[in-house]
């Protein structure tokens, strides 16, 4: 029997969906799972892709099953599964040989088993997939990041399964060891703050504007054909038609009001900060996540603190451009933590070649991306893409709308804190003299108990108190 191009170990959801891709892209792949039950039934589901799987039941004959050098796809829960695979499985293997980590793993669990497989000649890369189910099976965008080498093996069997933007693969080599699971964590932080910025919107027509859902999918399904289409539009514009057929309801007032989130949110925030970066609207949208889950808090607070909200009188003009202006500040949040790490960890990254594999597969493609591409090939002051000519211009025109949808919000008690956290993070880089020389004020003076020593503008700064 020949062997097969690639192995896949985890036969869930993602490992079972991407097999099938490969499979059905001419790609012998072989397969196993922990659960050895779950190998029979999926071969038997696979139906004609059959001919292009090798099962396997045993970890030794799924590593003897593949071509050498080896490459093997790990798609199993991030963390202690991962490291209790690489050790089982490492003994098994020669040099030359690459394991894949296709999980939302930290990337820093990623450097540190790069690291480690490096003194055995072993390659280990990083792999964000984006898509979902549906994605893995049909095309997802893939983030890769580990060795040359390993990218040389990985390169015809990703692009043969990537979904397609025209003819350009959605899938690219972003740099060593972790690059890869630490792109896929800033688009997942960048969808966190896409997905809280639509959700406030459509809080403000549905308790502001006292419209029913069905209006509001069908306002985002309209923005969806035009400059703001994108993945998570267009879905919001359908799941807000349906009705719960026990309650007659529509089915968005009867889902319970409390977001879950993986972590990859709070990654992005957590290293964006120790990075000393703004990623205030993602930092907002995770927050927003976290008080949800605090409801029957919030329904006692309404009782005690009152909930009144007042009415909201926006046309949809306006919240169209107060979304795109949010849109692009979000993502701007997002490549500004790119930057800050590629430099860090000197992975060089492309930011425009990120932007173009997001545009099919993932789950924040968007029209957007294109704009982003192009200003990525250009010069852009500072690297800011808020600087970008054709972004300027466009803030320039829609930030009054997002001022006006923000106040408004505010001044009728709605809860904006993503919208909110865009503007003022715009409202801090667009003045070139703000509040920092008070707060550096404060410092100087409790650290040396007396302006006596403080310099002027800044120029002498010495130890301080207590921050």
């Amino acid at each position: 029997m020949a062997k097969a191009q690639i192995g896949v170990y985890g036969l869930g959801t993602m490992g079972s969906a991407l097999a099938l891709n490969m499979a059905e892209a001419g790609i012998r792949v072989a397969v196993t799972n922990r659960e050895a039950d779950w190998i029979a039934r999926f071969v038997t589901e696979a139906g004609a892709l059959a001919e292009n799987i090798v099962p396997q039941e045993g970890l030794e004959a799924f590593v003897a099953s593949l071509v050498t050098p080896r490459v093997i796809l790990f798609m199993i829960p991030s963390g202690a599964p991962m490291d209790a695979m690489i050790e089982a499985i490492a003994p098994l293997l020669s040099p030359g040989d690459t394991i894949i980590d296709g999980g939302n793993a930290n990337f820093h669990d990623t450097r540190r088993r790069s690291a480690a497989l490096a003194t055995q000649d072993l390659h280990f890369v990083g792999m964000g997939v984006s898509g979902g189910e549906e994605g893995a099976r049909h095309g997802p965008s893939m983030m890769v990041g580990g060795s040359d080498h390993s990218w040389a093996q990985l390169k015809p069997l990703l692009e043969a399964i990537a979904a397609r933007y025209g003819e350009d693969p959605c899938v690219a080599h972003l740099g060593p060891d972790g690059a890869g699971h630490f792109v896929k964590t800033v688009h997942n932080g960048i969808e966190y703050a896409d997905m809280q910025a639509i959700a406030e919107i459509y809080t403000l027509e549905h308790h502001g504007a006292a419209k029913i859902p069905e209006e509001i999918g069908a306002m985002f399904t309209r923005w969806d054909a035009g400059p703001l289409k994108s993945y998570l539009l267009e879905i919001t514009g359908k799941l807000l038609t349906y009705t719960d057929p026990e309650t007659g309801h529509p089915m968005v007032d009867v889902i319970w009001d409390a977001a879950g989130q993986k972590g990859t949110g709070r990654w992005t925030v957590i290293e964006a900060l120790r990075m000393g970066q703004s990623a205030s609207m993602i930092e907002a949208a995770v927050g927003a996540r976290g008080w949800s889950s605090e409801k029957y808090t919030r329904v006692e607070a309404e009782k005690i603190l009152g909930g009144a909200r007042g009415a909201m009188e926006c046309s949809e003009e306006v919240l169209a451009d107060a979304f795109m202006a949010a849109r692009i500040l979000c993502y701007a949040q997002g490549f500004r933590i790119l930057k800050a790490a590629s430099e860090e960890y000197d992975w060089q990254l492309d930011m425009a070649r990120i932007a173009e594999i997001w545009r099919a597969g993932c789950i924040i493609r968007s029209a957007i991306l294109d704009d982003i591409s192009e200003a990525f090939q250009g010069d852009i002051p500072h690297g800011e893409l808020i600087l970008a000519p054709r972004f300027a211009q466009t803030l320039a025109q829609c930030i009054p709308s997002l001022r006006q949808v923000v106040s408004q919000a505010v001044h009728s008690g709605h809860a904006v804190p993503a919208l909110a956290a865009g503007l003022s993070w715009y409202d801090t880089m667009r003045q070139g003299w703000g509040s920092a020389n008070i707060i550096q004020a404060q410092r100087d003076f409790f650290g040396y108990h007396g302006f006596e020593k403080f310099g002027v503008e800044g120029q002498f700064h010495g130890p301080w108190w207590d921050d």
